[in-house]
């Protein structure tokens, strides 16, 4: 399809984890990963797509038993994690150093547990720039084509470089309208995929200064002077944080 990255996935099914956070304890929608849309709680309609995106092993990394048992007997893997991680990051590594102890999987993909109108390409072009070039972590975005998302601080931009067709490095992430000028802003979306080494260093390093400013993990990274490769998608997906996200699910996926 136009756009869209071929990944090889030779090389990666077997050694890629597909990992979804999810907790119960959402403030706004309380309960989340286990409302029902179409037939299906969320957090099955994410495990779904992260299953048809080929590209690894997915896996339910939760703290709630009920989701455990909801996303089994629909057919996925799940793992109890902590309940007193600070972030989805921390959750995760947990999850890898349970179900993979012995350090077959060479690369992470994290994917939100609350973006169930997600399509399985995004979650496949998350992993493309760590197989294409060097860098430690890879995300994506898309160009913002809404004017008003261009100063609104709930949308995070991406400022980086061009490296090739609908590439970029990340060199800030912001709330704010950046870069200044003429030019294309990019929204980031919160979808990551990491070599398994940088992961384990991310997690391992305090919050930075620019990360508590901004409220962004990601510059955590940055500022720790590690890479991040983005890759340029079509669409945002619905995250689902209130009420009333979660009727625009239940319309678009009913």
């Amino acid at each position: 399809m136009p756009g869209h990255t071929v990944i090889s996935t030779m090389n990666s099914v077997s050694d890629t984890l597909v990992l979804i956070p999810a907790r119960m304890a959402s403030v706004r929608l309380p309960g989340k990963p286990l409302a029902d849309i179409a037939g299906k709680p969320m957090i099955v309609h994410v495990a779904d797509r992260a299953r048809e995106a080929e590209i690894g092993r997915p896996v339910v990394c939760t703290d709630t038993p009920e989701i455990v048992e909801a996303v089994r007997a629909h057919g996925h893997e799940a793992v109890i994690t902590r309940a007193d991680h600070p972030s989805g990051s921390d959750r995760i590594w947990e999850a890898v150093t349970r179900i993979d102890p012995e350090g077959r999987a060479r690369f992470i993909v994290n994917v939100q547990g609350d973006l169930p109108t997600i399509e399985p390409q995004p979650i496949r072009d998350s992993l493309a720039p760590l197989l294409e070039g060097d860098f430690d972590i890879a995300t994506i975005g898309t160009e913002i084509t809404v004017e008003e998302e261009r100063t609104n601080p709930n949308v995070v931009k991406i400022v980086g470089t061009p490296t090739g067709e609908r590439r970029l490095r990340a060199l800030y992430f912001t709330r704010a309208t950046a870069p200044y000028g003429d030019g294309p802003l990019f929204h980031h979306i919160g979808l990551y995929a990491y070599r398994r080494a940088a992961l384990e260093k991310f997690v391992s390093l305090p919050p930075s200064t620019l990360e508590q400013r901004e409220k962004l993990e990601q510059l955590r990274a940055l500022e720790a002077g590690m890479t991040i490769g983005v890759a340029l998608v079509d669409s945002v997906p619905l995250g689902v944080d209130t009420p009333h996200d979660l009727e625009k699910a239940r319309q678009i996926l009913g």
